[in-house]
């Protein structure tokens, strides 16, 4: 990739999240001119699986392409989405669900690119007021979980902030494709391994509080494991009566 260059140049840092574990299952490094709809050619499907998605991966071909892997999908519709309304379910409104729709596309090309029925979820949000709609290919779940499975989609927001914040790659070493995407993994690398330990020690501790102390207690001879332990209390000052006293109060 030409684009890494020692001037000015941007990179795209493309991850699918497991939400079980809020780790990175698949990552992509491209340059910054790669469109974030290709990232889904690469991305490995998994039956039986959802992917929560933003409206930036709304290509319907490769949509169909997951949902004939056996995958279900739930992501947003754009405004100007052309579809007639094949059947209507019935909504609870009592709890923001406006209205729960299979439609079909009408335009001649997308309705090739996704040729059967769709799922469209009018869902208000209580706590911001607005309206989203949602598509997916899961017809069996209510339709106030498909909501709550795209909310879920902040966790990847979470994760970004959480790397730029605390692993502060604010400069790189080398501007050659291959020390980029170093550099990069490293600190990847280090988030896993982190958020792996905080898992297997059932640590109350956040992620960050973790990285600090492992990154002053990472020369001394100390196991991973007492490191990250609760601090002892401190001892006992209170005086006792088989105590001598040196000085009148």
């Amino acid at each position: 990739m030409g684009a890494f260059c020692s001037t000015r140049a941007a990179i795209k840092l493309h991850t699918l999240l497991d939400l079980r574990g809020a780790i990175p299952a698949f990552l992509y490094i491209s340059d910054g001119k790669l469109n974030e709809i290709n990232v889904l050619d690469f991305l490995p499907i998994e039956a039986g699986s959802f992917y929560v998605m933003d409206r930036g991966y709304l290509d319907f071909r490769r949509l169909f392409a997951m949902h004939q892997a056996g995958a279900f999908f739930v992501t947003r519709a754009r405004s100007a989405m052309d579809a007639r309304r094949v059947y209507s379910s019935t909504a609870d409104r009592n709890h923001g669900v406006i209205c729960d729709q299979r439609v079909m596309f009408n335009g001649r090309s997308t309705s090739k690119k996704y040729p059967e029925q769709l799922r469209r979820i009018r869902f208000k949000d209580p706590d911001s007021g607005k309206t989203l709609v949602f598509l997916t290919n899961n017809t069996a779940l209510p339709a106030l979980t498909i909501a709550a499975l795209y909310k879920s989609r902040w966790q990847i927001e979470l994760f970004f902030k959480w790397i730029k914040q605390h692993l502060r790659i604010k400069r790189f070493l080398a501007t050659s494709e291959n020390a980029v995407k170093t550099q990069i993994w490293c600190a990847i690398a280090t988030y896993v391994l982190i958020a792996i330990i905080k898992k297997e020690l059932k640590l109350d501790a956040s992620l960050y509080t973790c990285l600090q102390i492992l990154s002053v207690s990472v020369f001394e001879k100390t196991e991973i494991s007492c490191a990250l332990q609760h601090p002892l209390p401190p001892p006992d000052m209170t005086c006792h009566s088989n105590q001598l006293i040196l000085f009148d109060i």
